[in-house]
């Protein structure tokens, strides 16, 4: 029976960090609460040039000042879902292999040559 080779851990497979998880949820609630005080502004633009199809522009600008924050918030204190829940292994039976990750067999192992020459 052939071993496995020595299979590397790629760091892609490596989840965020909580302080890059952090940084894009503010910057992200950062975008959002500026495209609310845009609004807002817009509204108030509105309302002093009396614009046209104003009963359609107000009602727009002021949905987006109710909703961006409550949604804002929703995705601010959102984090991404964990890869395996804790209780996950209890219910499945765990598949084990006879030979470790790091098993090399006799031919893959790395030689030691002794120069007999000093």
């Amino acid at each position: 029976m052939k071993r496995q080779a020595y299979q590397p851990i790629l760091i892609t497979d490596a989840s965020r960090s909580q302080d890059d998880q952090l940084t894009s949820r503010q910057k992200r609630y950062v975008l959002m609460m500026g495209i609310r005080v845009v609004c807002l502004v817009i509204g108030a633009v509105l309302m002093g040039v009396h614009a046209p199809l104003l009963w359609l522009w107000l009602p727009l600008c002021g949905l987006g000042m109710v909703l961006i924050p409550w949604l804002a918030v929703l995705l601010a204190n959102d984090r991404p879902p964990k890869e395996e829940h804790r209780l996950a292994g209890k219910f499945q039976p765990r598949h084990r292999d006879e030979t470790p990750p790091m098993a090399l067999s006799a031919e893959e192992r790395p030689h030691k040559v002794i120069d007999a020459e000093p």
